[in-house]
C-alpha cells in the first residue's frame, strides 16, 4: 500500500466532481516530480464544453508562407478585396523552363553563422563556391521534416547543415522565415490598393525586369476589358501577378527614378530591385504596418502539438508577429487550406483524371494525361504572366453541384509529406466537417517508408549507392557537399519529366568532381564502375551523363507511389467516411504524371473521380491566403489525441487495482487516474471550450504548472497506462501585471477558470480570475517536455 508523505500542496484545486480530486500521486509514481497538489474545489460538477465564437484581429492583409519540404512560397490578398490573390510572379534564379513561384526550401549562412540567402540563390551560390571553401559555409536544404521526426523536439534541438556543422533549429526556420518577412513586406507594400478598386501603386515605386527586353511574355500588357474609349496603358508588376496602372501624373522624365516609365510611356530595360523597407515607408505614409499584417504558416496535418508550437516560437523569433499579438498568427493545415481553396475552383480550372479514362481504368490513348496536362501547365504559365489570381465570391461550379452532406477526399501530395483529410459540406454557409481526423505520412519515418516526393530523390541515392558504393556516396556528400547539391539538381531536372508513357531515356548529368572525385578514391573511372555493378538498366553516356531508361526511373517512383494509394484506400476502408466520391490530389507532387496515373488506375475502378486543380502545386498556398481571410470555414474538427491530466478520484475496491490505493486524512483514493479532457477521434467544435476552475494551493502563490498528458487511445484510464505520455504544461501565472494582490478573498479559495479549445488548429487556452473578473496569463507548453 503507498503511504501519503507529508508535503504542503504545490499546486491548484480544481473543480471536477464529488469524486475526484487531482492530489499529486506519491513519491515514485511518474507524475510527482512536476504535478501540482490539487484537491475539490466544490462539490460540483464540471461546466460542460461551451462553444462561442472566436475573436477575430483586425486586419488590412493577409499574408501566407507555404513553407515546404522542398519549395516554399507567399501570396496575399487585402481584406478590401480578399478574393484577388496576389501571387510572388517570379523568383530570382531558377532552372530554366520552370515557373519559379516557389524557390527551393535551402538556406545558405555564413561560416560566423550569419544569414546569406535563401531559395535559388542560396543554391546556386553555394553551388559556385570553391569545394574547400564550401565546406565551411552552413547550407540547409529539406530541413523542414527534420523536426518532426525529432523524438523530443525542444527550443534546443538542432539541425545539421549539409557539412555537418550543427546549429539550433529554431535560429534556422527563423532565417527562413524572417527572408519572408521583408520579402513580402515590401512587395506587399508595392501592391498595396488605393481608394476603391484594386491594381493602384503606389507612386515612385519601381520594379524590377526580369529581362532587358520586354515583351507581353514579361509580363507588360494591356487590360483586356473590352474597347475603351481612352487608351488605358497598363503594367504588370513583376513582383506579382497583379495588373497596375501606369500612373499619368508624372510630367518629365527627371521626375521619374531610374529603371520606371519614362515620358513616352515607355519603360528603361534596366530596373532595380524592389527597394529596402525603410525607402517604401518614407515613399508611402500609408506603408503597411506589421501589426496590419495577419500571417498564416502552412504546415502538415500529421504534425503534432510540440511541431506547431515551434513554428509559432520561431515567428516569434523572426518577428512576424509578437507575443503580445500571437492572434495574428494563424497555423494552417495543409490539406485544410488545399480544400478550402478547391471550393472555389471552376470547372475549367480542373482537369478530372476520371474523364479521360475508359475501360478499368486504362487510358484510352497514351498521351491522355501527360499531354493534357502539359497543355494545362502552359495555360498556367501564360496566366500567371498577367495578372492577379481571381478567385470565386461565394464557391466554385462544383461545389454548386454539391448537396448538404456530400463527402471528398484531399491528398495533399508534398516533398515531405502525404497528408489526407476527409471533410463533408455543411450548409447553408458551406462551412466544412472533418469526419476523420487528419492522417498521413512522412519521408523520414520508418517502418511506414517514403511517401513524399523526397522518397523519389532517397530511391535515386540508393541507385547510387549500390553503383558507386554507399562508402563513397557518404565521403562525396560530406567532402563535396556542392558538387553533391548539383547531382541532385540535375536529378530534380529529370524527375519532373518522368512519365508512365515517355518512350525515350534519361540523361543525368554527374557533376566533372564527382567524375574526379571518384576516379581518386578508386582507381577506375565511373564508367568502370557502371559496368561492374549489377545495375543493368543504368548506362553511362560518352557525354559524360548517367542514361536511365524509363523503366528504371518509373521503379524509383514506385515504393513512394504504392505507399501513397495504399494509405489512400486504407482510409477509404473506414467506416467514417463511407461514400466518398471526389478525390482532390494536391501538393508538389501532385504534378507527377507518374503518380496520377497510378492513382488514377488504382482508384478509378472504384468509382471514385480523382480531380486535380490546374495550379497544383499552388493550391495550398493560396487556400492559406483564404483561410486567413476566413479561418472559421473549417467548423469542426476531429482531435488527432485524447488529452487530459492526472487526478485522484475516490477509490472503488473491485474496480481500481489496489496498487493505485492513496490514503490521505483518513479518506482513500485512486491515484493516476487519467481525466480527459477530450478524446481522441472526437468531434469538437471550432470555439468549443473545456473549462475548468482552479484555486491557489497556499497564499501569494505566483504561478503554477499542471502536466497535460496524451495518448492514441480513447478508453485510457490512468497516466500509467501502456500509450500514456507526458506531453506539455498548461502555466498559469495567478498575479498579471495590474492585477492588485489582495483582493479581499481568501487567496486558497480564489477561483481560476481555465478554458481550453481543442477544435483549432492548435490547442488554446485562456484564463479569467473569477474573484476580479481579470484576464489571467496561460499558456500551453508542449516544448519544454
Amino acid at each position: 500500500m503507498l503511504t501519503v508523505p507529508e508535503m504542503g500542496l504545490q499546486g491548484l484545486y480544481i473543480s471536477s466532481s464529488p469524486e475526484r480530486s487531482p492530489v499529486p500521486s506519491p513519491p515514485g509514481s511518474p507524475r510527482t516530480q512536476e504535478s501540482c497538489g490539487i484537491a475539490p474545489l466544490t462539490p460540483s460538477q464540471s461546466p460542460k464544453p461551451e462553444s462561442r465564437a472566436p475573436q477575430q484581429a483586425s486586419f488590412s492583409v493577409v499574408v501566407a508562407i507555404d513553407f515546404g519540404t522542398t519549395s516554399s512560397g507567399y501570396a496575399f490578398s487585402f481584406s478590401s478585396d480578399p478574393e484577388a490573390i496576389h501571387m510572388m510572379r517570379k523568383w530570382e534564379g531558377g532552372d530554366p523552363g520552370v515557373a519559379h513561384q516557389k524557390t527551393p526550401t535551402c538556406l545558405l549562412l555564413t561560416p560566423e553563422g550569419v544569414f546569406h540567402s535563401f531559395g535559388y540563390t542560396a543554391r546556386d551560390y553555394y553551388h559556385d563556391l570553391d569545394p574547400e571553401e564550401a565546406r565551411d559555409w552552413l547550407y540547409f536544404e529539406k530541413f523542414k521534416m527534420k523536426i518532426h521526426s525529432a523524438t523530443d523536439l525542444t527550443l534546443k534541438t538542432e539541425l545539421e547543415a549539409v557539412n555537418g556543422k550543427k546549429m539550433l533549429a529554431l535560429e534556422v526556420f527563423a532565417h527562413a522565415l524572417r527572408f519572408f518577412k521583408e520579402h513580402a513586406l515590401q512587395v506587399c507594400c508595392s501592391s498595396q490598393p488605393h481608394g476603391q478598386g484594386r491594381g493602384h501603386p503606389i507612386p515612385s515605386v519601381p520594379f524590377p525586369s526580369p529581362n532587358p527586353t520586354l515583351s507581353p511574355d514579361d509580363g507588360w500588357s494591356l487590360p483586356n476589358h473590352g474597347p475603351s474609349p481612352v487608351p488605358c496603358p497598363v503594367r504588370v508588376c513583376p513582383w506579382t501577378s497583379q495588373v497596375k496602372i501606369k500612373p499619368s501624373h508624372r510630367s518629365s522624365q527627371a521626375e521619374l527614378p531610374e529603371g520606371s516609365e519614362n515620358a513616352s510611356g515607355q519603360l528603361s530595360p534596366h530596373c532595380p530591385p524592389p527597394p529596402p523597407l525603410q525607402e517604401l515607408r518614407e515613399q508611402s505614409p500609408c506603408m503597411l504596418e506589421k501589426d496590419t499584417v495577419r500571417w498564416v504558416l502552412t504546415v502538415p496535418a500529421i504534425w503534432k502539438q510540440p511541431a506547431k508550437q515551434f513554428m509559432r516560437e520561431a515567428a516569434y523569433l523572426a518577428g512576424l508577429v509578437s507575443r503580445e499579438n500571437a492572434e495574428k498568427l494563424l497555423i494552417a493545415l495543409e490539406p485544410e487550406a488545399a480544400s478550402v481553396y478547391c471550393r472555389k475552383l471552376r470547372l475549367h480550372q480542373l482537369m478530372d483524371l476520371s474523364s479521360r479514362t475508359v475501360g478499368g481504368g486504362r487510358l484510352g490513348e497514351r498521351r491522355s494525361i501527360d499531354s493534357s496536362f502539359r497543355h494545362a501547365r502552359e495555360q498556367l504559365r501564360r496566366s500567371r504572366h498577367s495578372r492577379t489570381f481571381l478567385v470565386e465570391s461565394g464557391v466554385g461550379e462544383l461545389w454548386a453541384e454539391m448537396q448538404e452532406g456530400d463527402r471528398y477526399m484531399v491528398a495533399d501530395c508534398g516533398g515531405g509529406t502525404v497528408d489526407l483529410t476527409v471533410h463533408q459540406l455543411e450548409q447553408p454557409h458551406g462551412t466544412l466537417k472533418e469526419l476523420y481526423k487528419a492522417s498521413g505520412e512522412y519521408t523520414h519515418e520508418e517502418p511506414c517508408g517514403p511517401y513524399g516526393a523526397v522518397g523519389v530523390d532517397l530511391a535515386f541515392e540508393q541507385l547510387l549507392c549500390r553503383i558507386f558504393g554507399e562508402d563513397f556516396i557518404a565521403k562525396f556528400k560530406r567532402q563535396r557537399p556542392a558538387a553533391w547539391v548539383d547531382l541532385t539538381i540535375a536529378f530534380e531536372a529529370r524527375k519532373r519529366t518522368a512519365g508512365p508513357h515517355r518512350a525515350g531515356a534519361l540523361n543525368i548529368s554527374l557533376p566533372f568532381s564527382f567524375i574526379d572525385f571518384y576516379r581518386k578514391q578508386r582507381g577506375h573511372n565511373v564508367e568502370t564502375a557502371l559496368r561492374r555493378s549489377s545495375v543493368n538498366f543504368v548506362k553511362w553516356s560518352s557525354q559524360g551523363m548517367l542514361r536511365m531508361s524509363c523503366e528504371a526511373m518509373n521503379e524509383l517512383f514506385q515504393p513512394t507511389v504504392s505507399g501513397i494509394i495504399q494509405h489512400i484506400e486504407t482510409l477509404l476502408a473506414r467506416p467514417e467516411v463511407q461514400g466518398v466520391k471526389l478525390l482532390f490530389l494536391v501538393g508538389g507532387f501532385a504534378e507527377s504524371a507518374v503518380l496520377q496515373h497510378a492513382v488514377q488506375t488504382a482508384l478509378g475502378t472504384r468509382g471514385l473521380r480523382v480531380v486535380v486543380p490546374h495550379d497544383v502545386g499552388l493550391t495550398i498556398l493560396k487556400g492559406a491566403v483564404l483561410f486567413g481571410q476566413a479561418p472559421g470555414v473549417v467548423r469542426v474538427r476531429r482531435s488527432p489525441l485524447t488529452y487530459g491530466v492526472g487526478v485522484l478520484n475516490r477509490f472503488v475496491p473491485g474496480h481500481h487495482p489496489p496498487e493505485k490505493l492513496l490514503v490521505r486524512d483518513g479518506r482513500r483514493w485512486c491515484t493516476d487516474v487519467f481525466e480527459r479532457f477530450v478524446a481522441a477521434e472526437q468531434s469538437v467544435a471550432l470555439g468549443e471550450e473545456v473549462r475548468r476552475s482552479y484555486c491557489p494551493a497556499r497564499p501569494g502563490q505566483r504561478r503554477v504548472l499542471i502536466n497535460l498528458y496524451c495518448c492514441a487511445a480513447e478508453d485510457a484510464r490512468f497516466i500509467t497506462d501502456p500509450g500514456v505520455r507526458k506531453c506539455g504544461a498548461l502555466s498559469l501565472e495567478l498575479e498579471p501585471e495590474g492585477c492588485p494582490e489582495n483582493t479581499g478573498t481568501s487567496p486558497n479559495r480564489r477561483e481560476i477558470r481555465a478554458a481550453m479549445q481543442f477544435g483549432d488548429t492548435e490547442i488554446k487556452v485562456t484564463a479569467v480570475d473569477v474573484s476580479t473578473n481579470r484576464s489571467v496569463r496561460a499558456a500551453i507548453d508542449f516544448l519544454s517536455n
